[in-house]
């Protein structure tokens, strides 16, 4: 039999903010991951100009969790990577044969990836709900991953909707938990295969906590992308190294979903050539009495033991009751040929 190997999600290391303002910082990092397991290499494209309003109004205030205390605009502009890192991040990750691609926040940050011949396009959670520059980013016919964090079916739905109008032929769902950093508790990941089911499409999980249980469990969900943050270090003071993987982390969750896909299986249950010898082990029916040529034969001349090189004991009843053909000795296994 031929045995078929579920391929593991491919894995796709977000850099995010953890470049820390530096472009050769960022380009570090795009080879660690690189070099640490990573499929691909994802990056962020925005100024705090196309993400927000510069000002301090209670509502443009984090007034919780990691970056309390600033101002959305504050924080994007100390997390941004700039429009102008675009074309050498390209070219670099082109010439170091590096999947790289990115998620742009406007159209002004998706022109600029267009220029610098970005392959693939990533809508953020918090732009789900803005179909027409969805449309936009589909209207380059390239591959287009969509994170779901605080949608409704209903904003999913629409979301799908416009990347497929758009001319989108090749969409990935993530299922994403929008906390930094999330509880693996709170994950839903039957959504997974829901989204396979119900869209038609690739699917997987953006996952923002630390460890791989979640990861793990999405892999055998059937997830086809698994997007986590990723760092150099945790003790570093960027903005989101406090849920990033490090290159240990990113190369674990290569080796450990490769492992959990290799043993999926397929949905049937098969016996493998390499296993037909330990079947011998199993129990089978022994004639256990010596019987003489037209006896019959009855349940206390049997016994269902180990090794299984007698007569399988579901067949024992089809036996019971008929004639030796010739005489018997005790002790052997248990033919029905020998029987009328």
């Amino acid at each position: 039999m031929n045995e078929r190997r579920a391929k593991r999600p491919e894995i796709v290391a977000e850099l995010s903010g953890n470049h820390e303002g530096s472009l050769e910082r960022e380009l570090m990092l795009m080879d660690l991951a690189a070099a640490s397991g990573a499929d691909a290499v994802k990056i962020q494209t925005y100024t705090e100009d196309s993400l927000t309003l510069d000002c301090r109004r209670s509502e443009f205030m984090i007034s919780g969790g990691l970056w309390k205390g600033q101002s959305l605009y504050e924080l994007y502009k100390k997390a941004k990577t700039p429009r102008e890192w675009m074309q050498p991040l390209f070219n670099h990750a082109r010439e170091c044969g590096i999947a790289l691609f990115s998620s742009p926040f406007g159209p002004e940050d998706f022109e600029a990836l267009e220029a610098s011949g970005c392959p693939r396009y990533k809508i953020a959670s918090f732009e789900l709900n803005w179909p027409q520059f969805i449309r936009l980013c589909a209207e380059a016919k390239k591959p287009m991953v969509i994170s779901t964090g605080l949608a409704s079916i209903e904003e999913v739905d629409r979301a799908v909707e416009a990347a497929l109008a758009g001319g989108c032929t090749d969409l990935t769902l993530l299922h994403c938990e929008s906390r930094y950093p999330a509880e693996v508790s709170r994950f839903n990941l039957r959504t997974i295969p829901f989204f396979k089911k119900r869209y038609g499409c690739k699917a997987g999980l953006s996952n923002h906590a630390l460890g791989d249980a979640a990861d793990l469990a999405a892999t055998a969900l059937g997830a086809d992308m698994i997007e986590k943050h990723f760092t150099d270090d945790r003790s570093r003071g960027s903005v989101d190294v406090a849920f990033s993987m490090t290159p240990e982390d990113l190369k674990m969750l290569a080796r450990d979903t490769a492992a959990v896909a290799a043993g999926l299986g397929e949905e049937t249950l098969p016996v493998r050539a390499d296993e037909e010898g330990d079947r011998l082990g199993r129990r089978s029916v022994y004639l256990v009495k010596p019987l003489k040529a037209g006896e019959v034969l009855r349940e206390e001349d049997v016994k269902v033991v180990r090794p299984g090189l007698g007569l399988p004991p579901y067949l024992l009843p089809q036996v019971l009751g008929k004639k030796a053909k010739h005489d018997l000795e005790g002790m052997i296994p248990l033919n029905p040929a020998d029987f009328e």
